[in-house]
């Protein structure tokens, strides 16, 4: 399991900055150590483990670029056109054992490996045939049309390196080298839960004054995405001791706790009594909106992370809090989150030393700019402002105020994961 000092999370002062949360978990967690090996069929997503030095170059061989036919750069037609006897083929897959001589060309296609004294390739559809003879224009550059040995990466080159996040042409590079199987880190075993008395489980009886759970649907949809191995735990009652224990039980099969809900001040928010009761917790009052009440601690060596129960915010700091620390558990790249720049087509006003973020939809104005506009109603809890936009408007700490026209940064959802 991932262990935590009980101090590594210490943080002085009242407000926490979003960037004062990232570069603590970047630099404070300390990764799993356990290494598994995949399949390429099951290498995307997951982190690498061991850099990848080429074992072969790429190309591996000398090739046509085009369907053509190629000839010796030294018998280029410098003036006028050129008609060259045709002496073969040579198919991709295929080899010619004979080289080819110089006044010669040899009709290629695209992958073959070039023949012995050819270097050059005219495109097909830039020459002429006349019988058993290939008429070639004059002008043509020596080496073109060919990919030589090892000019997409030479053999030896850190290809791909500890930590990354395996994307689909990544296991491509790997499958181009003949790979079949790669190290990566374990997946990291979060257990997740929610809590409160006014929740029901989906498919449960729902009371009249309760709620269905959809927090913990969606952060662990989000946690799958990142590659984690996830225990739901369900729903736990507003109860102290219950919670603590629940707590407790989990912490040392598990790599990280996320609980959503019961982390403000109010008299029927145990989560931080319970924690405190069986480890150390830093509440973190993040300077962030939506989502202020944020917890983070330690139980037994395990990182806690308690989130807020309104979706909307829990979204938000699941993106700034929890998957930083997924990624610092697994030992992965940090991934900076870049705002695309976009022109704002809303009026907006917020707090200075606040980083706030607005719901919005991208439209194409008449001039082809992107326009974002904001979702028409206010409030965390609704689950509607998530689905009926594309992402979220960036807003720093000291900006003030937002007026049409004026450009913001752009995150959409499937940048967020």
């Amino acid at each position: 399991m991932a262990q935590l000092s009980d101090d590594c999370f210490a943080f002085g002062g009242p407000m926490m900055s979003v960037d004062e949360a990232v570069g603590l978990i970047a630099t404070r967690v300390t990764p799993v150590v356990d290494v598994e090996t995949v399949t390429l069929a099951r290498a995307d997503g997951r982190i690498l483990a061991h850099d990848i030095l080429a074992p072969l170059p790429l190309p591996p061989f000398t090739n046509s670029a085009v369907d053509g036919y190629a000839v010796s750069s030294r018998d280029l037609p410098q003036q006028q056109e050129q008609a060259f006897p045709v002496i073969g083929r040579v198919q991709a897959g295929s080899s010619v054992s004979a080289p080819l001589k110089p006044g010669q060309a040899m009709r290629i296609f695209t992958g073959a490996p070039m023949p012995e004294g050819a270097d050059t390739v005219f495109m097909q559809e830039d020459v002429r045939v006349e019988g058993d003879k290939v008429v070639l224009p004059a002008g043509l550059k020596p080496g073109a049309n060919v990919r030589p040995a090892g000019e997409d990466i030479p053999a030896g080159f850190a290809a791909l390196t500890a930590g990354q996040r395996l994307r689909p042409q990544d296991v491509a590079l790997a499958a181009a080298f003949g790979l079949t199987q790669l190290d990566v880190v374990r997946r990291i075993r979060v257990a997740v839960f929610s809590t409160g008395n006014e929740l029901a489980s989906p498919g449960e009886a729902r009371a009249a004054a309760q709620l269905f759970d959809s927090n913990r649907y969606m952060l662990m949809a989000m946690l799958a995405r990142l590659g984690c191995e996830v225990s739901d735990l369900g729903i736990l009652r507003d109860d102290r001791a219950a919670l603590a224990r629940a707590l407790q039980d989990v912490a040392g099969t598990h790599d990280l706790i996320l609980t959503t809900g019961g982390v403000s001040t109010g008299e029927e928010d145990h989560v931080k009594a319970s924690v405190e009761s069986v480890g150390r917790l830093v509440l973190w009052r993040m300077a962030i909106k939506p989502g202020r009440p944020v917890a983070m601690g330690i139980i037994g060596g395990t990182p806690f992370i308690g989130l807020p129960g309104n979706p909307v915010a829990s979204f938000v700091t699941f993106v700034h809090v929890v998957r930083p620390t997924i990624l610092a558990l697994s030992g992965a790249m940090p991934e900076k989150l870049l705002p695309m720049p976009v022109r704002a087509a809303f009026t907006y006003k917020k707090k200075i030393a606040r980083r706030e973020y607005v719901r919005v939809s991208l439209r194409k104005a008449a001039d082809g700019a992107l326009e974002a506009v904001k979702f028409p109603r206010e409030g965390a809890g609704l689950l509607s402002s998530l689905i009926d936009t594309d992402g979220l408007v960036e807003l720093g700490e000291q900006m003030a105020l937002v007026e049409p026209g004026q450009t913001v940064g752009f995150l959409s959802y499937a940048s967020l994961m």
